[in-house]
């Protein structure tokens, strides 16, 4: 990698995440370089509204608000590439990334991939994402207030999710494909109690009914065949996330799901130098303020890192 260029401080991936590490390592003036992807912003920017960010009471939409997310990194100094890492190589330092255009050598490394939703695959989901159907009841159920909604899934998740979504609907639907629901006992049996959620048992999705806002769900029974519409203005899809790792596999240390492993309490890995934040090691929150905080304690602990490596 002769022709590399040699940086302090490489930060792969955007979002909210990222963004807020590279805010912050501008500031310490580590002249941070940042791979933000061709799919650069995260999550956010599919998300229209954005109403629980700090500092937002009128709400802001993903896209604005990564928009200034990004500007006030590049501000501070830090360059940023549109540009996927296509290869990395953590097994000697300083650490070797490539991107199709371009190589690094890096004397430290932040780890902000994200995570993306799994979603069911129907091309009538896909079109009305946004428009009634969303990944994040946390972010968008308030704004179908007073409308049915529906959760699809049987975990954990989706129950959170539904018994969240209650506080906003009349009547929230879980749809799931088996006949028993495959999440933790409290869980069940809150959202059992709850008078507000129904269940569609042995059910998939067939297609999300609706032209430019969802009118409801098609649904069908798994064991009979039989299709039959639900009325419903909101569906929230909770069958898991996928944290966006495959890149770091066999290098960091992932668990079952594919999260980065980080020491508790910090954005550190097993790896002197690799720091990770936001959801590619968050399965907890997944949230757009927990990703820049996490973002924020890896900035301030790559610093030290530095500092300490400057010092011996």
């Amino acid at each position: 990698m002769s022709d590399a260029e040699h940086v302090k401080v490489l930060i792969i991936g955007s979002g909210p995440a990222g963004y807020t590490a590279a805010i912050y390592a501008a500031r310490a003036e580590l002249e941070p370089v940042m791979l933000a992807g061709l799919q650069f912003g995260g999550q956010l920017m599919l998300t229209t509204e954005v109403e629980n960010f700090p500092g937002f009471p009128e709400s802001i939409s993903g896209p604005d608000l990564m928009e200034a997310l990004q500007k006030q990194a590049e501000r501070f100094g830090t360059r940023i590439h549109l540009e996927d890492a296509t290869s990395i190589d953590l097994g000697k330092r300083p650490f070797e990334v490539e991107t199709e255009e371009r190589s690094f050598l890096a004397d430290a490394v932040v780890v902000s991939t994200g995570a993306s939703a799994r979603w069911l695959g129907l091309p009538s989901e896909e079109r009305l994402v946004n428009m009634g159907v969303s990944a994040c009841a946390t972010c968008d159920g308030a704004l179908y207030r007073g409308k049915p909604m529906a959760v699809v899934g049987g975990g954990d998740t989706a129950l959170e999710e539904a018994l969240f979504l209650t506080r906003f609907a009349p009547t929230v639907t879980v749809v799931h494909r088996r006949d028993e629901l495959r999440a933790s006992k409290i869980m069940r049996d809150r959202a059992l109690a709850n008078e507000k959620i129904v269940f569609a048992w042995d059910s998939v999705v067939d297609e999300v009914l609706g032209d430019e806002f969802v009118t409801g769900l098609r649904i069908k029974d798994v064991k009979t065949g039989e299709k039959r519409d639900l009325e419903v203005e909101a569906v929230f899809i909770a069958i898991g996330h996928k944290p966006n790792t495959d890149l770091f596999r066999g290098q960091l240390e992932l668990d079952d799901v594919g999260y980065v492993k980080v020491e508790p309490g910090s954005s550190r890995t097993p790896i002197e130098g690799v720091f990770a934040c936001g959801d590619a090691m968050d399965p907890t929150y997944r949230q757009a303020i927990t990703a820049a905080g996490t973002g924020c304690m890896a900035a301030i602990d790559c610093e030290r890192w530095l500092a300490e490596q400057e010092a011996s």
